[in-house]
């Protein structure tokens, strides 16, 4: 099974250039950084101690930025490695001003570029964060003997179905995991079924605050203007919730003046897309990117820059998180709930179905599934004492979190 996989890979290898070619057209690579995907690094490697953390996007690493900040202050830790696999999550890691850590984007899965990229950056440690699961790589590592995290392990009951029916494989990919910590229950099942690795379980990461307050104000000017109205944000939308949002806003216009709806897409390229078609509504809307200085007759506020979403989300008294509308398993919902903001979703929340039951039973999520419900459900005022609960779960987990990997990372480093 394992030589079908890298046989898979070598032939669809023979399609990444044009591949690569296409998605930096449309703006979905960096055209000077796509080459660091085939294992050609454009920063260096610091001498000493290095550690790994990959995530897939930026809500993955944006979780473990609070621990980052940590070994950042950590004098035996050298130079600490994130990568990612989005234009989007580079550019939002950017915006911190790290002094040791360096961003690349992750190669390929395949032997030679799992080889190239460990010969060059030879971590003494690699953290997987959520369900980023390589077998190449994965492999690769256990050779070098280089300790695997599973950090924050989560697999949705779609995902465990696709390995479940691969046992054999996946029990040869997941034995290389030194240790994982699974962030909810129906990943702990799913572990304990394939006993393939040690796990110990103390919490959802994502409940931890990232509290970067200089990366998360809002300019005065806007601040102002947004306070002058009654405002909602519509968060991490797909295609049709963006039209399901407007005529939310058209039945909440009915009884509310000065009312301001705030859409942050999930995929910023639809933008324009987005635009047309709530125009086509007689609705007027404004992109975040033109700057627009009066919002006074604006109906519809597009959030059209990275890493963004945040901002709004600490301003807002309700937040309906996307994905959930239509059937994409739903969005992390702590962010917004951590300020305090009522949150809306619909009935496709899958991906996050513990969170959602824990903000359900604290009172915080409602279930929505018409655009008549939805504005029933929106308020216009927080209630600060629900945003302390998430925080205060938040600060436990990572607590324990840096406790065990600070224990396991020393232990490590005697070894060296």
């Amino acid at each position: 099974m394992f030589l079908l996989y890298q046989i898979i890979i070598s032939l669809l290898l023979l399609f990444s250039p044009i591949v690569i070619f296409y998605r930096v057209i449309k703006n979905k690579e960096d055209s000077k950084r796509y080459k660091e995907k085939f294992s050609f690094p454009t920063s260096k490697r610091n001498k000493g101690n290095l550690i790994w953390f990959h995530g897939a996007s930026v809500g993955e690493i944006l979780s473990v930025i609070p621990l980052i900040k940590h070994y950042e202050k950590n004098k035996n830790i050298n130079q600490i490695l994130i990568t990612s696999s989005t234009l989007s999550s580079s550019k939002v890691i950017k915006k911190y001003k790290f002094k040791k850590t360096t961003h690349q984007f992750y190669p390929i899965d395949h032997f030679l570029f799992s080889k190239k990229f460990l010969d060059y950056w030879k971590p003494s440690l690699a953290l997987f964060i959520d369900s980023e699961i390589w077998p190449c790589m994965f492999k690769k590592l256990k050779s070098k003997n280089i300790p695997i995290i599973l950090l924050n392990a989560r697999f949705t009951k779609k995902t465990i179905n696709r390995w479940i029916k691969i046992k054999g494989f996946t029990y040869s990919v997941f034995k290389n995991i030194t240790m994982a910590f699974p962030q909810n229950l129906e990943t702990i099942n799913f572990l304990k079924k394939i006993n393939a690795t040690k796990f110990k379980f103390i919490g959802n990461l994502k409940f931890a605050e990232n509290n970067e307050k200089t990366l998360d104000k809002i300019d005065q000017k806007l601040k102002s203007q947004l306070l002058r109205k009654k405002i909602w944000v519509a968060s991490s939308t797909h295609n049709k919730e963006e039209i399901f949002c407007a005529s939310t806003h058209l039945e909440l216009k009915k009884k509310i003046k000065n009312l301001l709806t705030i859409i942050i897409p999930r995929h910023i390229h639809r933008v324009n897309e987005i635009h047309s078609a709530l125009k086509k509504l007689n609705l007027n809307v404004a992109n975040h990117s033109s700057h627009k200085k009066n919002l006074k007759n604006i109906d519809i506020y597009i959030v059209d820059t990275f890493g963004e979403t945040k901002k709004f989300h600490k301003i807002a008294c309700s937040v309906f998180l996307g994905g959930s509308i239509i059937n994409r398993g739903g969005q992390n919902p702590l962010e917004a709930a951590r300020y305090g903001a009522r949150i809306l979703h619909g009935p496709n929340i899958d991906n996050f179905k513990d969170i959602y039951k824990l903000l359900n039973s604290l009172n915080i999520s409602k279930t929505i599934t018409s655009p008549k419900k939805m504005a029933s459900l929106i308020v216009f005022k927080k209630k600060k004492y629900t945003g302390n609960k998430i925080k205060n779960i938040g600060v436990k987990i990572l607590k324990k979190t840096i406790k065990e990997l600070d224990n396991f990372i020393n232990n490590e480093f005697k070894k060296t």
